[in-house]
Formats: structure tokens, sequence, C-alpha cells
């Protein structure tokens, strides 16, 4: 039983309750999903999230073949992290722990994605080539669109004039 993990950080120049406020919405995440994978919402993020919340969605990942997700959030802790896990849908196992911290000039979130993939040894041969490609490929598009929605962020410069940055600058 082969468990794969992605692990993704960010950081943005927005608040913690700003960050807070759009990641923890569940609308929100077809914002940040590209469109070809033909994100749907069929029910269940009617409402701010919470433990227990679930939430079906269609996603279309590879060739137009139209699949259900059913995700259920586990576990909330207002302004530092959230999981989701799926009930039903593509994956053997999905277990998604996103985590925000506040940090000097805006907010950095971690996202840790735990999966395996069905078919056994069939579907850890896909991995690298299918699978492991297109989630990189997912969050480097929501990457590129948190920045788009709420900036780049600038890493801050020490006034300290022994380091190299700014002895070259």
């Amino acid at each position: 039983m082969k468990i794969y993990t992605l692990k993704s950080v960010q950081k943005l120049p927005i608040s913690l309750e700003k960050a807070w406020e759009f990641l923890s919405s569940p609308g929100n995440l077809k914002t940040i999903t590209p469109d070809y994978m033909g994100f749907n919402i069929v029910s269940g993020a009617d409402r701010p999230m919470y433990p227990g919340q679930i939430i079906q969605y269609i996603v279309t990942p590879i060739a137009g073949i139209k699949t259900s997700w059913v995700t259920e959030i586990t576990h909330v802790r207002d302004k530092e992290y959230f999981v989701d896990e799926q009930r039903f849908g593509p994956y053997a196992l999905w277990h998604h722990k996103h985590f925000l911290k506040e940090i000097p000039g805006g907010v950095e979130m971690e996202d840790i994605v735990d999966y395996k993939l069905p078919f056994g040894i069939l579907g850890q041969m896909f991995h690298p080539i299918l699978v492991a490609s297109k989630l990189k490929e997912i969050f480097d598009y929501r990457q590129k669109k948190l920045v788009e929605l709420f900036g780049e962020f600038d890493e801050p410069r020490t006034k300290n004039p022994t380091l190299k940055q700014d002895i070259l600058a």
C-alpha cells in the first residue's frame, strides 16, 4: 500500500482574517480550480465550513470523464486549519490538511495532502505520469490564481547592513 504526500506552501499579502474568509468558504474552491476540471459543487457548500459538513462535487479530471467526489470537513479550528477527507471519489484515500498562520506582511498557507490511488500496482505505475503531474498542475494553478486575487507576497527585507542581499542591492 503506497501513500503519497503532496505539500504546498504559499505566502499571501493579506490578513489572516481575509485568508480564512476566502479559503474556508467551500464555494471558493471553484474559483481556484482550473476551468478544464469542470468543477461544480452539487450540494453542501451553502453554509460556512463546519466539522461534519458533507460537500458533493462533479469534476472532470481526465479526458472529459465526469467523476463524483464527496468530501467531509472533519476538523476546523477557526483561522488555523481545516481538514477535508474524501468519502467517495477517485482516490482510495484523500486526506487534505489546510494550515494558515500569520506572518510579517501577510499569511502563510500550507497544504498537505496524503493520498492513495486505487488499482494497486497499476495505480502506482500511473502515479508519476498522470496523477502526480496533474496534482502539481492544479496546485500551481491555485497558487497563480491566489496571486491574481490577492497580490504577490513581498518578502520583508531586513535592515541589517551586514546581510549579503542588502550589500548587493
